[in-house]
């Protein structure tokens, strides 16, 4: 009973936050604090803050994160991967369902209401370029480097775009940034069991790896749609929003999706609570159609989630010693520049491209930028309204 108990704690409290967490990962962050600092005390701020450090610093999901570890503080295992599940279960459902939907639609260049979700998009896409803009890159040298990361993507068409932009970014950053101060030491070195967390960073590299030989060793298509989400999932720094261009650049060259349907189905999860990256299981389960498509959508959620919890649990006892290394810190700083500019090319193309048409557009496109940033308006509200606007705009 009593190993029950904190399990059916972390399924309520989690299920709860999916259910009412809307916002994005920022918001999300907040809803935590309150929820396990303030209310309940299963941690105390200073344990909270050091816990979102790694999670930022690490690539993935940071609130998703954030969420695994959570779980794993309070239950193990178990509990880390019921609070996952619970999390994202509502988004899960509705983003499955709204998949079906649009299966069923057929052709969707002329549904005025999916026209609406694309511009809500480009608003969305825009709040998250400068509010990262504005964090990540507060310098010239990382404003530049996240200019000159956009340029290069846009001029360079190619699937290994991104990755090779990041890695650009953190080699220059080692340079720029080699004698930047560090954070300062915290009291007492983070614990952890030392063997288990190597081994899933062990099995985090080797799934890296293997991944596409397997797939291109069987040439299943299921499993090259998995190593897709899982390399994306790897390499996502800053923030959920950044899946947006990794994700495209993997799926939309190969004719696995199109952009139209890509850019509403981004639109769509802004307007539901939990987390950004639930926009895998609905992505799956357009790709991998049939009649158990569903399966395709919980195969790619797996697979994006998947490293960023390796990650989590591998970086746990290690994080103390790794915060406070100045060349990490400095390679963390350019990354961070350049996942700006991987945005800001996003935010164009196909964003942009994709979604503007005319003036009218363009206006309505300005109007949704303005509302969500000077205006504050909800995300969620902001894309329903701009879906009940989408067939006027046709």
């Amino acid at each position: 009973m009593s190993s029950i108990r904190p399990l059916a704690s972390v399924a309520g409290c989690f299920l709860r936050l999916g259910l009412t967490s809307f916002g994005g990962p920022v918001a999300h962050l907040g809803y935590f604090r309150e929820e396990f600092v303030r209310r309940r005390a299963w941690l105390d701020d200073a344990a909270f803050t050091d816990l979102v450090a790694l999670c930022q610093f690490l690539p993935g999901p940071a609130s998703s994160q954030v969420v695994f570890a959570l779980g794993l503080r309070r239950a193990g295992l178990p509990g880390a991967l019921l609070a996952s599940a619970c999390f994202m279960l509502p988004s899960v459902l509705l983003m499955i369902g709204f998949a079906y939907g649009l299966t069923a639609l057929g052709p969707l260049a002329q549904v005025g209401w999916i026209h609406g979700l694309k511009l809500a998009a480009v608003a969305v896409v825009a709040q998250a370029v400068w509010g990262m803009g504005q964090r990540l890159c507060p310098d010239w040298p990382r404003r530049a480097l996240a200019l000159g990361a956009a340029a290069a993507l846009l001029a360079w068409r190619s699937p290994l775009g991104p990755m090779a932009a990041i890695a650009a970014g953190a080699l220059l950053g080692c340079w720029w940034y080699r004698g930047a101060a560090v954070p300062a030491a915290d009291p007492a070195p983070a614990r952890g069991r030392h063997r288990a967390a190597a081994a899933a960073l062990a099995v985090f590299a080797l799934l890296l790896v293997a991944l596409p030989i397997l797939a291109a060793a069987t040439g299943r298509k299921s499993l090259e749609v998995a190593s897709s989400f899982y390399r994306a999932g790897a390499l996502v720094f800053g923030g959920g929003h950044v899946v947006l261009p990794l994700l495209r650049a993997e799926l939309v060259p190969r004719h696995w999706i199109g952009d139209e349907s890509f850019l509403a189905g981004y639109g769509a999860v802004q307007a539901v609570p939990g987390p950004l990256f639930t926009f895998a299981a609905y992505l799956g389960t357009r790709i991998l159609a049939g009649p158990h498509a569903w399966a395709g959508g919980l195969l790619c959620l797996g697979a994006i989630f998947l490293p960023g919890w390796l990650l989590i649990g591998g970086m746990l006892p290690f994080w103390h010693a790794l915060r406070h290394r100045r060349l990490v810190q400095a390679a963390l700083r350019g990354a961070n520049a350049a996942v700006v500019g991987l945005l800001l090319a996003a935010l164009y193309d196909p964003v942009w491209t994709q979604s503007v048409r005319n003036g009218r557009d363009a206006g309505a496109a300005i109007l949704a930028c303005a509302l969500l940033m000077a205006w504050r308006v909800p995300a969620w509200l902001l894309v329903l309204a701009a879906a009940a606007a989408g067939q006027w705009l046709l």
